[in-house]
């Protein structure tokens, strides 16, 4: 064993995956001068295929690697793009075509991909590396000292090497960053891990052939979509209490993973391959009869009791920062992991610059702290108690419909302006952003409350093409515009705003006229008065689903 004398750098990240490496680009990037290092635990390369999960991007994340890190000649030539999210109500069913469908016939404007993570990561260290940053592979964090006062530099001990060749070494920085996933180094030292209400958890696995989707159904149901090329998509199979992703993977591969509540799924009925197939057996026979016979091409198998918790702090005015699965982690449901590594990275990378301009980071650190957590809690309420409902074909596409608009009319926009971190603009729109989040929230309860009583919903063979809806098509497209100023973006999200309050107004009318039981008082309450003509915006629904009133009436 061998020590070496002590090294320094200006950032130091402890975990050389998807979100350390994204952070060490974006820092390079904005500060050419910083000396940064990555201590990665793996060998590199990685395998491709059986490797991570998290292999779906959404609109945020899509736009941080491509449009941010300028990635996107990667994400095209060796990633697939993706074919937007797609729901099918397929429990108990092996007629896939003839269920209701949530997706679209042609993709929308703003463009995503699905996401090969050893493809992708062994793709940013050599990127990493190649802009002049240093990353060692096979590297065992062994003790951390973190600067307690701000003032002096963080210390790490590691190790590199095999046993019998192993290496001793200590590395000093100014800035100290965990992007060591779910070890959570910092957060472990600092006793900052939270729990949340959030009990759901996930196997997963991947097969070495293309899963054929498109040919489910017959030609007729294929030729619905152009291209006809559903298995680009990332497909979601539903049902109560849980549903199953399929996502291809650029090496030829296919992820599947099941997800589920235990107060419907427990985990011990999916817990290995063979338990996980005679569970598809009975609630995806379609998907069970394609893995069925080709059993020999697993190439991994894994899982989670319980993915989803918190942390009580993630960015420190003392140079410290949490990012990725090492501060907090949501549901893979909508794929916002990539979305919050974006978020984090980017909050980070305004710290840095504070630090670097010489200015105090107290205050900033604590605020960007709150805001990472807002966006987080109101994140989570679109899953908390939620997959009691993913069984139902009239709520869970009203949900899709409030959950997007939401993201895409908020979130997004603030994202793909490159004002996350204005906290100017941010305060001046304090108003209309707790309405908006007092909102989802009682959207959120009211949908449950629908799920719980909507026992018996009708699944009739019909796809609601979600790029049928203009408005909807239009806010997504809208994340694609150019860079507006202050007063265009405020005006923005005051109209998206009042979208929501439109939409959210409809929500609690179809659920009265459907579940007259169900009490939509307090969300018309939030709403408050709108002006007439506002206009349809859900998709209507299944014939045997309406009341005889709406019956005469359509």
């Amino acid at each position: 064993m061998m020590d070496t004398p002590t090294e320094r750098c200006d950032v130091l990240i402890l975990g050389g995956g998807l979100a350390g490496l994204t952070l060490a680009l974006q820092l390079k990037q904005r500060f050419p001068a910083l000396a940064i290092e990555v201590i990665e635990r793996r060998r590199h390369p990685v395998p491709e295929a059986a490797f991570k999960v998290g292999e779906s991007t959404v609109e945020i994340g899509a736009h941080y690697f491509a449009e941010v890190l300028g990635l996107k000649d990667h994400l095209d030539q060796q990633q697939i793009r993706k074919f937007g999210f797609r729901f099918f109500f397929s429990d108990r069913r092996r007629d896939i075509d003839a269920v209701t469908e949530i997706g679209v016939r042609r993709p929308l404007a703003v463009p995503s991909w699905q996401i090969d993570r050893g493809i992708f990561e062994n793709f940013l260290a050599t990127e990493v590396q190649a802009r002049g940053m240093r990353f060692h592979d096979g590297a065992r964090v062994t003790r951390l000292a973190l600067d307690e006062h701000g003032t002096a530099p963080h210390r790490v001990h590691w190790q590199q090497g095999d046993s019998g060749h192993i290496t001793e070494r200590t590395t000093e920085a100014r800035w100290l960053v965990d992007a060591s996933g779910r070890v959570g180094l910092v957060k472990r030292q600092l006793g900052l891990a939270q729990d949340n209400a959030h009990p759901c958890h996930a196997v997963w696995f991947r097969v070495a052939h293309r899963i054929p989707v498109d040919d489910w159904g017959g030609a007729d149901w294929r030729a619905q979509c152009t291209p006809p090329e559903r298995w680009r998509s990332t497909n979601h199979l539903v049902g109560t209490g849980y549903w199953v992703w399929l996502i291809p993977l650029s090496s030829g591969s296919h992820s599947v993973g099941i997800v589920a509540d235990p107060r419907h799924h427990p985990l011990e009925r999916m817990d290995s391959f063979d338990k996980a197939m005679d569970w598809l057996r009975e609630h995806q026979p379609r998907l069970f009869d394609e893995l069925d016979p080709r059993r020999e091409t697993l190439q991994d198998f894994a899982f989670f009791r319980k993915f989803s918790y918190g942390c009580r702090q993630v960015f420190s005015g003392r140079r410290w920062a949490l990012t990725g699965e090492a501060g907090l982690f949501l549901d893979p449901f909508y794929s916002p992991g990539s979305d919050f590594i974006g978020i984090a990275n980017t909050l980070i990378t305004e710290l840095v610059a504070l630090d670097q301009a010489g200015q105090p980071l107290g205050a900033h650190a604590s605020l960007y702290d709150q805001l990472f957590h807002s966006f987080y809690d109101n994140t989570l309420s679109l899953y908390q108690d939620q997959y009691a409902l993913f069984g139902q074909p009239e709520v869970l596409p009203v949900k899709v419909i409030w959950d997007y608009s939401y993201y895409w009319g908020l979130l997004g926009q603030l994202f793909v302006q490159h004002r996350i971190a204005d906290l100017k603009l941010l305060s001046s729109l304090r108003d209309e952003l707790a309405l908006c989040q007092r909102l989802n929230r009682a959207v959120q309860a009211l949908l449950r409350a629908w799920g719980e009583a909507a026992v018996d919903d009708p699944n009739p063979p019909r796809m609601l093409d979600q790029s049928s809806l203009p408005w909807f098509a239009a806010l997504n497209a809208s994340l694609n515009d150019a860079r507006l100023d202050d007063d265009a973006l405020r005006q923005r999200l005051r109209d998206n705003t009042q979208l929501l309050r439109e939409l959210a107004a409809e929500i609690a009318d179809r659920v009265a006229a459907l579940q007259p039981q169900v009490d939509v008082a307090p969300l018309r309450s939030l709403i408050g008065p709108l002006p007439d003509g506002v206009p349809v915006r859900l998709f209507p629904l299944a014939a045997a689903a309406m009341p005889p009133a709406m019956a005469n009436t359509a």
